[in-house]
């Protein structure tokens, strides 16, 4: 939904996969090509980074695994800043803003820190909203929906009822504040 989105603006997208946190292996492959598959249904280029970075994602985080997911958003971010800047684009943005599951705060804080050190804009919206919207599109399309953001530790989460209803309790506590 995010770039049918843009399009609706007048902004043509260019897709850039960059997503070094993802595990295992197969689930990394599973999801690149649900992209492939799609951005060719959609007539989108698709620009791919194919370095699979796990170790490098794993030393980012190693002590601090609860930082995790800022590290994953400052990875992916500032890449994807930096080749936006290295190859002419007027802007970069993240399909990461159409998860209500991840840290929408902290996503823009740290996309707009990689668009000012890569003097580049960052193009923020809320897809929010398009969520539904978009998973009933991949259910149509028949796309793989992925049930966990990709990293080691989320997908032991989506196994694990107390470590979900941590989680949970965490989140709710930082809403309150």
């Amino acid at each position: 939904m995010c770039i049918e989105t843009l399009r609706k603006e007048n902004i043509e997208p260019t897709c850039f996969w960059y997503n070094p946190n993802i595990h295992p292996f197969q689930e990394y492959k599973k999801r690149k090509k649900t992209l492939i598959d799609y951005t060719n249904e959609i007539d989108v280029k698709l620009i791919i980074e194919n370095e699979y970075g796990l170790r490098e994602f794993i030393d980012n985080i190693y002590p601090n695994f609860d930082n995790r997911c800022g590290v994953c958003y400052n990875m992916r971010l500032f890449e994807t800043a930096k080749y936006a800047k290295e190859k002419g684009f007027d802007a970069f943005t993240t399909t990461l803003l159409i998860s209500p599951y991840q840290d929408h705060d902290l996503i823009c804080m740290i996309a707009k820190a990689a668009g000012k050190k890569y003097d580049i804009e960052f193009l923020y919206r809320d897809f929010r909203p398009y969520f539904n919207e978009g998973q009933e599109k991949a259910i149509e399309l028949n796309l793989y929906r992925q049930n966990y953001c990709g990293c080691i530790f989320s997908e032991e989460e989506r196994f694990s009822k107390k470590r979900r209803k941590e989680l949970i309790n965490k989140q709710k506590e930082k809403e309150l504040l």
